[in-house]
């Protein structure tokens, strides 16, 4: 196994593709070349179980999603966005609270870029509510968001709104309060959740790394431990440019997917959770894991088509609750996804919370359907209006009309579930604490499935 302490964090950003038939045309055209972008974050440790599968992206693999991408298929494609992360792997085999293993980290995503201070308008919404993001009583309150978005694991949130307060009072000149906006999903099951890794010096790692350009996807930042529709998930990002008629605006996405079941995964209208049953979260070590909660998961390269019973041990009423919450009983996956929609369109607070709502349609695209017990939290801002926080004087707002913004609902709903796909995709198998392991999705099958489909019937366009 390859030591990883010495070896930055990488991402795969392939060229677009043009595509008159494109799962099938995907089949027999060579794939375009690939860049290596290197993104140093902070060391990792010990090295971790990952699979040899090339990161490309979705559209590297023929995936017909429609729309226009921006130059870097990326939430910073919207001028001005910055995003970066602190990604913490350390520790093999069983967990010892406290100690690791650790698969976890911290995404920090600026509207105006680390430099700029101004305010931006913005707009929540809540899918399911089993879930955190700070800040947004004022943000429905007022209609600005007023610093960096950030995302981690579920209990570092409280950690990761002070050291952003700190950073802010740091760098912000006149700094007087502020009410951060931090987010979260569960990485309880590959990490050491409650050992409490995410520290300061992560947090503004991800904060003075944030940059434009390229953005890290999968097992990186707050996204490193999660999970999606039952395959390794993680970070995603994508991006829509739109036409000249409709404005020429751009809407970017980024997303942390932990969320959904295997049965009900949907890439571009093909059954994927469906065709691969197997592959399922399995137990890759000699011994029984500690938690309890964890002991009927199937052994690693036995029967994984189905649940067995791994320890014939008897859960607890409040472990089977337990692991119901978590989404780690037959429908597995249930727990939560957050997105960030960005754009330069002129939109006020209320269309942005429209804009919010969207995102939700991409998750159902995908197959996720809001579990109750999902935290499917969703923000849009805006990046025009540069004088939204002004305090003086009547400020001239400029503002895309109603009647003009299908164009933006449709670039955030099809770059919501691009960006949860490319999450996918980029994200490697792993094996976090007591040995847990969670597969990639394959890409060679991902191709399969298509090549599948295509010869059933035809295709004549992207599928939907």
């Amino acid at each position: 196994m390859d030591n990883l302490r010495s070896l930055p964090d990488i991402t795969l950003v392939g060229t677009t593709q043009t595509r008159n038939n494109p799962w099938s045309t995907v089949i027999r055209a060579c794939l375009p070349a690939i860049r290596l972008v290197c993104i140093c974050v902070l060391p990792l440790a010990i090295p971790f179980t990952a699979t040899a599968q090339s990161g490309q992206r979705a559209r590297d693999l023929g995936v017909p999603f429609d729309g226009t991408p921006g130059r870097n298929n990326g939430i910073t494609d919207v001028p001005g966005v910055e995003v970066g992360v602190a990604t913490i792997i350390e520790g093999n085999g069983r967990l010892v609270v406290g100690k690791g293993p650790v698969r976890t980290g911290v995404t920090a995503i600026f509207p105006r870029g680390k430099n700029g201070s101004d305010s931006v308008f913005a707009g929540w919404f809540t899918l399911n509510g089993n879930g955190e993001m700070t800040g947004t009583t004022w943000v429905e309150e007022s209609g600005r968001l007023d610093g960096p978005i950030l995302i981690t694991n579920t209990h570092s949130v409280g950690v990761v709104r002070d050291a952003t307060l700190a950073w802010m009072t740091k760098h912000r000149a006149g700094f007087l309060w502020a009410l951060p906006l931090v987010a979260e999903t569960y990485d309880g099951v590959l990490n050491d959740a409650e050992g409490f890794h995410v520290r300061r010096e992560h947090v503004f790692a991800a904060l003075d790394g944030a940059k434009s350009g390229p953005v890290p996807e999968g097992n990186v930042g707050g996204g490193t431990g999660m999970q999606c529709h039952g395959f390794k998930g993680g970070t995603g990002t994508a991006s829509r440019t739109l036409a000249g008629a409709a404005g020429g605006y751009t809407v970017g996405v980024l997303v942390q997917c932990n969320y959904g079941q295997r049965r009900r995964l949907t890439i571009a209208g093909l059954p994927v959770g469906r065709e691969i049953p197997d592959l399922i979260r399995c137990a890759a070590g000699p011994t029984p894991p500690t938690r309890s909660w964890l002991m009927r998961l199937p052994v690693c390269g036995g029967s994984r088509t189905a649940e067995t019973d791994l320890r014939k041990s008897e859960l607890s009423g409040t472990e089977t609750a337990h692991l119901t919450r978590k989404g780690l009983g037959r429908d597995e996956g249930l727990g939560s996804i957050i997105i960030v929609v960005a754009t330069d369109a002129p939109l006020l607070p209320h269309q942005l919370k429209r804009v919010a709502k969207r995102a939700a349609l991409g998750v159902g695209r995908m197959g996720g359907l809001g579990e109750d017990s999902s935290g499917d939290i969703f923000i849009a801002f805006s990046t025009a209006n540069t004088r939204a926080s002004a305090d003086t004087g009547i400020v001239a707002l400029t503002m895309l009309p109603n009647d003009r913004i299908n164009p933006i609902f449709e670039a955030a709903v099809g770059a919501t579930e691009e960006a949860i796909t490319n999450a996918m995709l980029a994200a490697k198998t792993m094996t976090g604490a007591d040995n847990i392991r969670t597969y990639a999705l394959p890409h060679d099958r991902l191709r399969a499935i298509a090549r599948k489909y295509a010869t059933q019937q035809p295709l004549s366009g992207p599928i939907r």
